[in-house]
């Protein structure tokens, strides 16, 4: 069976002090569809930038949003620093943009930005697997609110998207303040937090594939709290089938969240979730020789529930000692549990086809810490923003697991789910832990028109594996790591809000094993230089980037053509591009977002893992080398007979790629259409305000497409249409 693990786990490796205060802050109001932008009752992070997100920095969340657009994210910097003056690509998905295009996984979300590659795997609900920049992200490139998303193996957290306020993508390396990822760069995923005003929203969906949803979220100031205490409670159930035979797509999720805050200058927020899901074991289907993708599914629904938990705990904490002194704690306690049985087919003779089964039961927990304090210091005609942090993250992973067989499939009559298939054996087992430590420090320097960015990290990390038999492991091996990262970047605002910029970053990850001399492998190790140039048209909610960008990653591991049964850590690979992107909110309800991308992504120094021979200069497989995405809504103002009508829609196009690493075979090109028609109630009658109707489809051609990576192919999702009502007050 194939699954995104060839994305291969680069296993991502307090006390609280609360200053009381007797002043109360004061409630806000909000809008029901910008309930995130107001209502924060936080000081603002600067001229212009509008309201801000609950914290001004380290997971607080974008900042001066209006509708798709927003002017100033803590990602980059970990500091609330304006997106022009970031020396980095950055791109944010608001929660209007979510809602508009109601995305049902993080995927989803990040199908429209410039530099993500989000359909390699064809439709597959299991997990959130996607390359940025051709570097896969899947396991060391997901953070949430600022801190990283732990997983390993088959455990792998997913991301609801409902409980999330933001998604950001910062594009190429970001170990100076992160600590070891991926070069191509990050997602950081702003959670929902309470507001200090009443607000409600309820959806209610169905769409084909039987499938029903419930959306649920509504808080408020807690009462008789004099304004310093608010809660929310946000929530998913989903009961759905898919186009797969006898595979679901159920979840339930509900996360409550609580901010206290004593005083204006002190906030403290607990965010908490839990979240049920079953899903497919496998979501392959059958390829014949020569890249060829038959509609026999490889799953079978007697044997196909994977289910899994996962629960989070955790909180934001800020205190401003003054205006130029604030120290930020962001904590959080993540687990998952899950049963991973699968069926695969392994042959076709004649009209039968044989099978086999496998059966992992994984468990992952994991804790995250990060302390920073950021300090603004005046010398002469230089601005200095301070940033100093030491951050801490710790899991431990276990695994049992076996394999099996399974009855014949009948192809004449495709059995599915009426023959027993039995649980295997379980007869391997695996424990792996691992600690690291980061001590990083910022410097963000504005003189005149210019912003330097100096950033530097130095990261310990330390891993602890062993693997055997259930009940009886073999002896524990451990590996550990240092490493110094940083970055340097320049701004300089050529025009008001014209800003080119260039910059210099590096990154690690940590790879686990020896070669033939037993010697363990040195971290693979990348760089990257970029230089762009942003636009924010003065008096406009209208942004424009350009990025030329040139990343290579060395030490990675390939076949060690002395010994062909070990590896060495002297692979190399490079990535080289640029990408163009617009969004413009041009009224209310009327936005547009447009992304180009250029990738040229190569083995520089590889050995194929079919052949054995090098495959210097070959490009990555399942990664296009040009993209065109596009997606824009319009509402139709008072002033028309259709006011209240909104519509939008979208296209995704992929250029061809190669099916295979070898390079023998391309993948087609593909254009996929979204669409978006919605009605909101109250231009009936004022009395129906706060109700909306709306319609998405994805696919709405109901192409039939597939992309094959390193040889193997995956279906696409077919056309989906899912109809929503939503009540908001």
């Amino acid at each position: 069976m194939r699954i995104p693990l060839r994305l291969a786990a680069t296993v991502a490796l307090a006390p609280l002090a609360l200053h009381m205060a007797g002043a109360a802050a004061q409630e806000r109001s909000v809008q029901l569809d910008q309930i995130s932008v107001e209502g924060s009752g936080v000081p603002q992070p600067g001229p212009g930038l509008g309201n801000g997100a609950a914290t001004s920095g380290g997971g607080g969340g974008p900042s001066g949003v209006v509708g798709y657009t927003a002017k100033a994210s803590p990602t980059a910097t970990k500091t609330n620093t304006p997106l022009i003056e970031t020396p980095q690509s950055v791109t944010v998905v608001t929660r209007e943009q979510l809602n508009d295009r109601n995305v049902q996984d993080l995927n989803q979300a990040l199908a429209y930005a410039p530099g993500t590659s989000t359909d390699v795997f064809g439709f597959d609900p299991r997990f959130d697997a996607f390359y940025i920049r051709g570097f896969s992200a899947t396991y060391d490139g997901v953070f949430r609110d600022g801190l990283r998303q732990s997983a390993v193996g088959l455990a792998v957290p997913r991301i609801e998207p409902y409980g999330t306020e933001a998604v950001t993508i910062l594009r190429g390396p970001a170990s100076g303040l992160y600590g070891l990822g991926s070069p191509g760069g990050i997602v950081d995923v702003t959670t929902k937090r309470p507001v200090f005003a009443r607000f409600g929203e309820l959806w209610f969906q169905a769409g084909n594939y039987d499938r029903f949803q419930g959306n649920f979220d509504f808080g408020g100031p807690v009462e008789g709290s004099d304004g310093t205490m608010a809660y929310r409670l946000t929530g998913v159930v989903r009961q759905s089938d898919t186009f797969l035979p006898g595979a679901t797509d159920d979840r339930f999720n509900i996360a409550p969240a609580f901010t206290w805050k004593p005083s204006a200058d002190t906030t403290f927020t607990l965010l908490t979730e839990f979240q049920n899901s079953k899903l497919p074991g496998t979501s392959a289907f059958y390829n014949f020789p020569g890249f060829r993708v038959s509609r026999l599914y490889q799953g079978d629904g007697a044997f196909n529930a994977f289910t899994q938990q996962q629960y989070r705990i955790g909180y934001a904490f800020e205190h401003r000692f003054t205006p130029d002194l604030i120290v930020r704690q962001n904590f959080r306690y993540y687990g998952v549990n899950g049963d991973f049985p699968y069926v695969q087919i392994d042959s076709v003779t004649g009209l039968t086809a044989q099978r086999s089964t496998g059966l992992f039961i994984e468990n992952l927990q994991s804790v995250a810490l990060d302390n920073q304090i950021e300090g603004h210091i005046q010398t002469g005609p230089i601005a200095h923003t301070l940033l100093g942090g030491l951050d801490y993250l710790h899991y431990d992973w276990d695994r049992v697991g076996g394999f099996g067989t399974a009855p014949d499939l009948d192809l004449t009559t495709l059995n599915y789910g009426r023959q027993f298939i039995p649980r295997p054996v379980l007869t391997l087992a695996a424990r792996q832990s691992q600690d690291q430590v980061g001590l990083y420090l910022q410097e963000q320097a504005k003189w005149d028109r210019f912003v330097l960015t100096l950033t530097g990290r130095h990261d310990w990390v330390s891993q602890t594996t062993a693997s055997g038999v259930p009940g009886a492991l073999g002896p524990s091996t451990t590996q550990s790591d240092t490493a110094f990262t940083g970055r340097v970047g320049l701004n300089y605002t050529l025009a008001p809000g014209l800003v080119p910029y260039a910059s210099y970053a590096t990154t690690f990850t940590p790879q686990v094993g020896a070669d033939a001399s037993g010697r363990s492998f040195r971290p693979a190790t990348g760089d990257q230089i970029e230089a762009g140039v942003k636009y924010a048209v003065p008096g406009t909610n209208i942004t424009a980037a350009f990025a030329g960008f040139d990343i290579v990653q060395t030490s990675i591991l390939r076949q060690d053509p002395n010994n062909l049964a070990f590896t060495v850590a002297t692979g190399e690979v490079r990535s080289r591009g640029f990408e163009g992107e617009l969004i413009a909110n041009l009224a209310p309800g009327t936005n547009l977002t447009l992304a180009y991308t250029h990738l040229n992504f190569q083995f520089v120094s590889q050995t194929s893992l079919v052949t054995g021979q090098p495959i210097d200069g070959n490009y990555l497989s399942g990664i296009p080398g040009d993209t065109i995405k596009v997606f824009g809504t319009y509402l139709f103002p008072p002033s028309s007979p259709l006011h209240g009508l909104q519509i939008g829609g979208g296209i995704r196009y992929a250029s061809s790629s190669f099916a295979d690493d070898e390079n023998t075979v391309r993948n087609p090109t593909v254009t996929l259409f979204d669409a978006l028609i919605a009605y909101d109630f109250a231009a009936l009658d004022p009395k129906y305000a706060g109700f909306r109707a709306q319609v998405n489809a994805f696919n709405i051609f109901d192409r039939n497409y597939t992309n094959c990576q390193a040889g193997f192919c995956y279906r696409g999702a077919p056309a989906t249409v899912i109809g929503s009502l939503i009540y908001r007050w």
